[in-house]
């Protein structure tokens, strides 16, 4: 068997293993190597392939005795394949990666003028493939050149806006290298993030109508053509939009809003028994964190208090990959909570007629009544809402309806 793996620094994040599964019959592993190990493995016979990731990509070169004109026209390497005579043969699939990821967005680049955010190891890729396509102008946005963030201003008419920083990247998710707004002939974000699905970039251009796209296309493709020099087979096309969906849909929670009472916990339990996922509950773990009740903490520090608690654990279990989160009947309330839920989740507003809601431990439902708080809220589980799954069955179906439509 093919002793294949991803060279790197620091990997523990990566989605690699999980897409190369999907694509050949081979052992695939993570490889973990300091800088001063680089040498001793890559003259070693440990391996028959590699992809490399940051920050090898160019101190792998030296090591190869071939590159491919890819490869050396942009000036790194993230695959190597052993031939026969036991040299290394260097490859860049990331311009073949990101060329697919253009096209899978559906964004028109020719002629277009394209900011690139970023001068590190991608920019270069990023920079060759938009010429490729046709792009009319690139600028490229560092932070110290000529053109920087202090300055974006004179860059106003950008019409593509790629994203090859780590800005946005997990943890630091809902963060965003810049305000899109700056930029009213925008039409069409990239970010090569993959994780969070939705970095705040991301989420800006899809609140803005702005056609976008994030990195997992991109992630998925160059894999699928390292497969194929791994193995010196081809790999059909179709592969490749077959695996970004099976890892978006393992990778986004199942995030379920909706009025107090209308079942989100119960729901919640029946999606995790019939997915095996790990359940959170967003008030449980706020009483755990406060060590107090909520009708306690309504009590005795009042609604703000309770919100800001509530906003700050949000944040903290959307960054989260492949949960099932019930939250509170009023997570609705505050936009910022939106970016924290949407970001790696699917939403679900959960429904029940009003007249079926308790009221019972629920301190606004007893003091506002259910009427009154649905009215002020109906407009807000409207804007969170990829869906709307009605709550009138038993949990198993409801949860089983809510599948189906994920599916």
């Amino acid at each position: 068997m093919l002793r294949c793996g991803l060279l790197g620094e620091k990997l523990a994040h990566s989605y690699s293993p999980a897409i190369h599964r999907r694509l050949g019959d081979y052992e695939y592993r993570l490889i973990e190597k300091a800088p001063n190990e680089l040498e001793t493995f890559l003259s070693s016979d440990d391996f028959d392939a590699l992809n490399v990731t940051i920050p090898y990509k160019k101190a792998v070169m030296p090591y190869c005795a071939a590159l491919s004109d890819t490869a050396r026209r942009i000036g790194s390497v993230n695959t190597i394949v052993r031939r026969g005579d036991g040299t290394l043969y260097g490859d860049n699939t990331d311009a073949y990666g990101f060329a697919c990821m253009i096209k899978s967005s559906g964004i028109r680049v020719e002629g277009a003028k394209a900011l690139v955010l970023g001068s590190g190891g991608a920019c270069a890729t990023v920079t060759a493939v938009l010429r490729e396509m046709g792009v009319g102008e690139t600028v490229v946005i560092s932070r110290g050149g000529e053109d920087n963030y202090d300055n974006l201003s004179r860059h106003a008419d950008a019409e593509l806006i790629v994203n090859t920083t780590p800005v946005g990247m997990y943890p630091n998710c809902i963060a965003s290298p810049l305000d899109l707004t700056q930029f009213p002939l925008c039409r069409g974000v990239l970010d090569l993030i993959y994780n969070p699905r939705r970095t705040g970039l991301i989420l800006q251009a899809e609140a803005l109508g702005i056609p976008c796209e994030s990195g997992l296309v991109m992630l998925v493709a160059q894999a699928k053509r390292a497969a194929e020099l791994f193995t010196g087979r081809g790999i059909d096309d179709a592969v490749i939009g077959r695996i970004v969906g099976d890892l978006r849909a393992e990778m986004e929670n199942i995030v379920l809003v909706g009025m107090p009472g209308s079942g989100k916990s119960t729901i919640a339990a029946a999606l995790g028994e019939l997915t095996g996922r790990r359940v959170l509950d967003s008030d449980e773990e706020i009483v755990r964190r406060a060590g107090k009740s909520i009708p306690e903490l309504f009590a005795e520090s009042g609604e703000e208090s309770f919100r800001e608690l509530e906003s700050a654990v949000l944040r903290e279990l959307g960054k989260a990959s492949g949960l099932i989160i019930a939250t509170g009947g009023g997570a609705v309330l505050r936009e910022e909570n939106y970016a924290a839920l949407h970001q790696n989740g699917t939403i679900i507003h959960l429904r029940r007629a009003l007249s079926e809601l308790p009221i019972a431990g629920r301190p606004l439902s007893q003091t506002k009544g259910v009427e009154e708080l649905w009215n002020a809220r109906r407009e807000r589980y409207e804007r969170f809402a990829d869906h709307v799954v009605d709550n009138n069955a038993a949990a198993q179906s409801v949860a089983e309806a809510i599948l189906e439509v994920l599916r």
